[in-house]
């Protein structure tokens, strides 16, 4: 199944993953982790892009944010891919590309999808064996939702902040969501949206969506095949 077209509508929250080209390392050192989140925090400021969640893994970097604009992130990501390329070419002697073509994303459903997608890109560092707790792992936005620590990266969203009344209620309750792990059919729900720009959400929010950027966000039923593409020797 092709990817849809990728849509922006302003206002609503996006998961979004860029990877490394062929999968190789796009961060070595602590040193590069910093300088994406610095250029990120700037190329986000610059073209009104909340970031809500983020972890940075050592060939891919997945985040959860809000456009103001139509095009905020297509530009937010470009802005920081290219500043952080020549960086990180300069740092390792290097030339040529570091991302793996376009970034991914799709649209999230904030009833009912969000804290998942959150949790998600936050239990990345545990589900590929680098940490056994996400708050081992210090590239990542958990520390800011379940302890507070304070980065200029972070823009909390309404239904984080929701969970609590007061900071220290709102932080207990979410370390309290990750007691048990996402289940599978969530996991494959989430990958399958971003991998193929599908809506994640029910099929109001997917209606919705089709409606406000009018264009189709649902995969075309395939045809039954011709008999002659079934005919051996045609």
């Amino acid at each position: 199944m092709p990817r849809l077209p990728r849509i922006c509508p302003p206002g609503i929250p996006q998961h979004i993953i860029q990877r490394g080209n062929n999968r190789q390392p796009c961060f070595v050192a602590a040193k590069d982790f910093a300088a994406y989140a610095r250029w990120l925090h700037d190329s986000s400021c610059k073209y009104d892009v909340a970031i809500h969640a983020w972890v940075f893994m050592t060939n891919h970097v997945h985040l959860l944010a809000t456009p103001r604009t139509e095009d905020g992130v297509s530009r937010m990501m470009q802005c920081v891919g290219r500043q952080y390329v020549r960086h990180f070419n300069r740092a390792y002697g290097r030339t040529g590309t570091l991302w793996e073509g376009r970034f991914k994303s799709s649209v999230v459903d904030e009833e009912g999808y969000l804290l998942a997608c959150q949790r998600y890109i936050e239990l990345n560092p545990v589900r590929a064996g680098m940490a056994g707790d996400p708050a081992d792992y210090r590239w990542s936005s958990y520390h800011a939702h379940a302890f507070g620590t304070m980065t200029k990266l972070w823009s909390p969203h309404d239904v984080y902040l929701s969970l609590g009344a007061t900071d220290c209620s709102r932080r207990a309750c979410y370390r309290e969501l990750f007691r048990e792990q996402l289940g599978q059919p969530v996991l494959d729900r989430i990958r399958t949206s971003v991998n193929k720009n599908l809506p994640l959400g029910s099929d109001r929010f997917t209606v919705r969506m089709e409606r406000m950027t009018g264009q189709r966000l649902t995969p075309a039923k395939r045809g039954p095949k011709s008999k002659m593409a079934c005919t051996p020797g045609i």
